[in-house]
């Protein structure tokens, strides 16, 4: 299956890099230089995944991302400033389901963008129709969606992983180093907050207290625990 992908970059010669790598791997690669232009295309366009710049004319990645957010499905990949964890932590709330620092290493990329894509078409692939229950918790796998006491939860597509991955080992401690490799398909540095910030935007979508969280908590020095 041929994905095909939404480059929202305004550096020509990134852009033509990034594109030309991504097309000798097999993608189809349309290249986008405008915000708004690129807000109008991903809810037109039936895009497999969106690869999204913060700095572009007309309207910044963080505002096309919050404007997409509810209307695309598919995984979005925002690249930020090398280290700036402020705009690692604004990318996570506006639904981004990943972050990158720039410069953009084309391989790192190819590995994040093949690791969402997978599970999401094995989603699309997958025949299970039976929900996982997890308390007051329902989890629909073949149609990725979720709910909470029977209403809709509204997850990106990273958030969705994570409460799956969660789910299906209700009641045991499981290693924030396990969910990076797993989720992220990534040797963990030890360094990465990508999961820490994950999982406190999934315990804001639950309504579960910050302070105090009963349905995902944290298990001193392993990682994190969805409680049954």
């Amino acid at each position: 299956m041929s994905h095909h992908i939404l480059l929202v970059e305004d550096d020509p010669n990134l852009a033509g890099m990034v594109q030309d790598f991504l097309t000798g791997e097999g993608f189809q690669v349309e290249v986008e230089s405008h915000g708004t232009s690129a807000s109008e295309k991903i809810v037109t366009f039936p895009y497999h995944a969106v690869v999204l710049d913060i700095n572009l004319p007309g309207m910044n990645g963080f505002d096309v991302c919050r404007k997409v957010r509810d209307q695309f499905d598919g995984p979005i990949i925002v690249l930020t400033a090398r280290g700036d964890e402020v705009d690692e932590v604004v990318a996570l709330e506006v639904g981004a389901d990943d972050f990158m620092s720039k410069p953009v290493r084309p391989r790192a990329l190819l590995a994040r963008l093949k690791n969402h894509l997978r599970r999401t078409d094995q989603a699309m692939d997958n025949s299970v129709n039976d929900p996982l229950l997890v308390g007051e918790i329902a989890i629909h796998r073949a149609r990725r969606e979720a709910t909470l006491r029977e209403q809709p939860i509204e997850l990106t597509t990273a958030e969705f992983d994570l409460l799956e991955f969660l789910a299906e080992r209700a009641g045991t401690p499981v290693p924030r180093q396990e969910i990076y490799i797993q989720l992220l398909d990534l040797p963990y540095d030890g360094q990465d907050r990508s999961i820490d910030l994950r999982v406190s935007r999934l315990r804001r979508k639950l309504g579960d207290d910050p302070n105090h969280p009963e349905l995902v908590k944290s298990v001193r020095g392993v990682g994190y625990l969805l409680a049954k």
